[in-house]
């Protein structure tokens, strides 16, 4: 925690501080202008007008300036973590909508520049905030009010280091010892850490924190008030010598650890305990609870024993109309005709249900089609993008698709992914950029990056740099994992620097076999490959699992799906998941069909107010977590419900296997190349694994349907089709809700229409309608 002088060239130094100065420009002269446009609302005269429009243009101007001068400012390393990230994406849209304010302004179009001012204003606060925190800590507002004091005395009050004056026992001084480190962890090991020592200082070893940095020792033992760390973390924020440097200031209660743990002889165990959670590797089947009442099925019955601890009850299932739309969407991606929701909600068999869910697993080209958007995203493939035109990366997509139409065994999916066919080796060979790259970025280390995301639930990218700060993981893990895959060994680069040490080979996780290094890279990998998809692997199938989880239920049993370290919201349930998976096969259908016709499944939607919510770590579980159609699923209600001509059907002929083509009414929007509309609703860029999506409306899905040319164009020849075959409006409008919604508009829904299409409908008016339609959410959103 050593201050060193920065080397940045002094003039951006300069201009980065001015970023403060500049900020406030923005947030008094957009505000001032909100105030006064509010007054002149209903005004008919200009008298305000050209005063709002110089403070406008100098407010939309200033902002400009202070996202510069704050990149700058950020640049010189005093700031980092995720506020700051907030921070500067947040600053970059304020100043964007601040831009299309000023413009919408000089153009006359009242409405936009009103809506873009108050949204401008609103960033401008949430910008604003964040930097405080940045400047301030975390805590800047919230510590002031009196919850978050009595949390802190409590916290206080309840802790072992309270409450206890006299020696500490092994299990204590352990405890201590962890909290200690994940405290450094969390907050130092940035700058004086494995990778990078400022001052000479390490504080992620024994050796190193005893010994101190340049300037001496930093721990006096038995005397916190004579040790220097004590004295830079207490040291107010403005000081030069105040410490950490970067981001959030150590909390009250994290100085009296470190002061107490010094108290104490700043025991530093030889036998160090991992301060990460680190998940059983092995399987584990437990005991399923004895039926109860109307719950059978094993997944009811964990989360019956769920909601018992949680003191939750039951809420009754879903309608029948809630079902059936689902369960289509959740299995074949598609919307339900009308005559099969009328006739699905008729049938009084009372296994519809599983009925049901059968039908449409057996139903393998639309399963294959709507599921190969989950595993393109997941296996980073793609039909156009980065290294097509250069040779350098290879699709999987007629090797995937065809796994997905025959249900390939999982374990056998994973073997030929990882020991591949040359129709399957895309996955494992990476992208092989053009010119100079980062040494974490050779293809070898790409193979070991995504095997380990994707198929264990774990992050090497860190350690392919360095140590890793978020896990145990090492940077000789990584590049020993990574020579599997390589035709030469690896040399260890720390941070882009040769070391001069080479890497074996070695497997993540050892228990499950050594692969030698005197062998052919084909052999490597089959070897590979069979240790991986091992029964006794219970880490590859838990991860999975848990991904089918979260794709079906909005959130996963562990969050994020790339991190199965943490802690799940029942390891009851996910370990019982994976054993019945292996048990069963490893048969992906029946682990679909084993949790849509569970009543958890078909539990009543839920929501949260915040996106970050979902993953918190005191999130309950209720059930399914509401959330929006796919960019796939979306484009494909739009194709089913208002134009079945959508995507061109000529990407989709090279792609899909020779005459399966032909069997489509439409183009399946998963075949199609990325576009800004598929972008806009959340289509990832697959250059790299992309394992969720976010649920959330953004700004720029909003300007896509509302002004995008490529959907506009769309509702536009669908309204010609829907005219010519509905002259009338209350037929047409009628069959228009059946088709989008499963349902027959109510009464006020047809006195609304009726006035948007009139007696005769025109194209215009039907397109109008079926905008309307699509943006309201009964439609965009799976209940």
């Amino acid at each position: 925690m050593l201050l060193q002088a920065n080397d940045t060239f002094w003039l951006w130094q300069f201009l980065g501080r001015l970023h403060p100065l500049l900020v406030h420009f923005p947030i008094g002269l957009l505000c001032v202008a909100l105030i006064l446009e509010i007054i002149d609302w209903r005004g008919k005269s200009n008298k305000l007008r050209a005063g709002i429009q110089i403070l406008i243009w100098i407010g939309a101007g200033s902002a400009v300036f202070a996202v510069i001068f704050g990149w700058l400012l950020a640049s010189q390393g005093d700031y980092g973590g995720d506020s700051l990230e907030i921070h500067r994406w947040a600053g970059i849209t304020t100043m964007v909508l601040s831009v299309i304010a000023a413009f919408s302004f000089q153009k006359h179009y009242l409405k936009v520049y009103r809506s873009f001012l108050f949204l401008t204003v609103f960033g401008v606060t949430f910008a604003g905030h964040y930097g405080a925190m940045l400047t301030h800590g975390d805590d800047y507002i919230s510590s002031v009010l009196p919850s978050a004091q009595k949390l802190e005395a409590a916290t206080t009050e309840v802790d072992f280091i309270a409450n206890n004056t006299g020696e500490l026992n092994d299990q204590q001084i352990q405890d201590l010892n962890v909290e200690v480190r994940t405290i450094l962890a969390h907050n130092c090991y940035n700058c004086h850490g494995e990778a990078k020592s400022k001052g000479d200082l390490r504080l992620n070893t024994k050796e190193g924190i005893m010994k101190g940095g340049e300037s001496g020792s930093i721990i006096v033992k038995g005397h916190p008030d004579q040790s220097e760390i004590i004295r830079r973390v207490s040291l107010p924020k403005t000081d030069k010598e105040a410490m950490p440097t970067k981001g959030k200031r150590l909390t009250e209660r994290e100085i009296k650890v470190l002061q107490y743990w010094i108290e104490k002889g700043a025991v530093w165990p030889d036998k160090e305990k991992s301060i990460y959670r680190v998940a059983a590797l092995e399987p584990r089947m437990p005991q399923v609870p004895a039926p109860t009442g109307n719950l059978k099925k094993p997944i009811d019955l964990i989360v019956n024993t769920y909601f018992v601890k949680n003191k939750a009850s039951w809420k009754p299932v879903v309608d029948d109309r809630t079902y059936i739309r689902r369960v289509y969407l959740d299995i074949i991606g598609l919307l339900p005709p009308p005559e099969k929701v009328e006739s699905f909600v008729s049938d009084p068999r009372p296994d519809k249900r599983e009925l049901l869910a059968k039908e449409l697993l057996d139903r393998n080209d639309d399963y294959a089609q709507h599921w190969m958007s989950f595993w393109n995203d997941a296996l980073r493939n793609d039909y156009s993008g980065t290294g097509y035109i250069t040779g350098g990366r290879f699709d999987i997509t007629k090797w995937l698709y065809k796994s997905l139409q025959v249900n390939k065994p999982y374990n056998w999916f994973v073997k030929e992914l990882i020991s591949p066919s040359q129709e399957s080796s895309g996955f494992i060979k990476g992208i092989k950029w053009r010119g100079t790259i980062n040494s974490s970025q050779r293809t070898e280390m790409q193979a070991a990056q995504n095997v380990s995301q994707v198929l264990l639930g774990l992050n090497l990218k860190c350690a392919s740099c360095h140590d890793s700060f978020i896990s145990d993981w090492k940077l000789e893990d990584s590049y020993a994992f990574a020579n599997i895959f390589a035709d030469t060994l690896l040399e260890i680069n720390r941070c882009d620097k040769p070391t001069g040490k080479i890497a074996g080979t070695k497997m993540l996780f050892p228990e499950l076999g050594e692969i030698s290094i005197d062998q052919s890279t084909e052999k490597r990998l089959r070897q590979l490959a069979d240790f991986l998809v091992q029964p006794k692997d219970g880490r590859l199938y838990r991860t999975l699992v848990n991904r089918v989880w979260a794709q079906l239920m909005g959130r996963g049993i562990v969050e994020p799906v790339d991190m199965m370290d943490n802690i799940p919201w029942s390891e009851d349930l996910l370990d019982w998941l994976a054993s019945d998976f292996v048990a069963n096969g490893y048969d992906m259908k029946k682990l679909i069909y084993t949790i849509v016709t569970s009543n958890t499944y078909q539990l009543p939607s839920s929501s949260v107010k915040e996106a970050g919510d979902i993953m918190a770590n005191e999130y309950k579980f209720s059930g399914m977590v509401r959330r929006r159609l796919t960019a796939e699923q979306f484009t494909d209600a739009i194709s089913v419900a208002f134009n079945p001509v959508y995507a061109d059907s000529a990407v989709v002929t090279k792609l899909l296997p020779d005459g399966m083509q032909k069997k489509l009414p439409f183009a399946r929007a998963g075949f199609v190349k990325n576009d800004p509309f598929l972008t806009s609703l959340g289509r990832p860029n697959r250059e790299t694994v992309s394992t969720s999506r976010t649920s959330q409306a953004n700004l720029l899905q909003a300007l896509e349907l509302t002004n995008g040319n490529k959907f506009t164009e769309t509702l536009k020849t669908g309204s010609k089709q829907w005219r010519a075959k509905y002259p009338t409006s209350e037929l047409l409008v009628t069959a228009l809700y059946k088709k989008s919604l499963g349902r027959a508009p109510l009464p006020k829904e047809i006195a609304v229409a009726k006035r948007i299409l009139g007696s005769s409908p025109s194209d215009e008016g039907i397109q109008d309608l079926m905008w309307a339609i699509a943006l309201v959410p009964e439609f965009q959103l799976i209940y």
